[in-house]
């Protein structure tokens, strides 16, 4: 499985993006997906995740401002950001779990997109 993630960009605090994660190689719509982190000096952090029947699961720094969401179609996960923050300023990591656990742990997944950089000034 290939994954490619896009969207990323340098926005003002309380903006908006909207992140892309496009699968290829395989159809992922019956796998969790989920959306990584990771800024400058720390640990890669969870953000999201959608399993293979559609429920989301969010850590709680983004919660009722991020929306994680699926077109299996196109086989591709989105990550709608609302309300951005400047801490939200980090690398975003989409990634596929092959063993159907909607993890938040990163070690648990399979596959990695390249990574997109989100940055929002205050």
């Amino acid at each position: 499985v290939q994954l490619q993630a896009s969207g990323g960009g340098l926005v003002q605090a309380g903006d908006s993006l909207r992140l892309s994660c496009t699968a290829s190689g395989r159809t992922v719509s019956r796998y969790p997906m989920a959306w990584f982190r990771q800024a400058p000096g720390k640990e890669r952090e969870f953000v999201a995740v959608i399993s293979g029947n559609n429920y989301p699961y969010y850590n709680d720094s983004v919660k009722g401002r991020f929306a994680i969401s699926r077109d299996n179609a196109k086989n591709t996960v989105y990550l709608q950001m609302n309300s951005l923050k400047p801490e939200d300023t980090a690398i975003y990591y989409c990634a596929a779990d092959l063993a159907l656990i909607a993890s938040t742990q990163a070690w648990e997944y399979d596959f990695w997109g390249q990574g997109t950089q989100v940055t929002v000034s205050s």
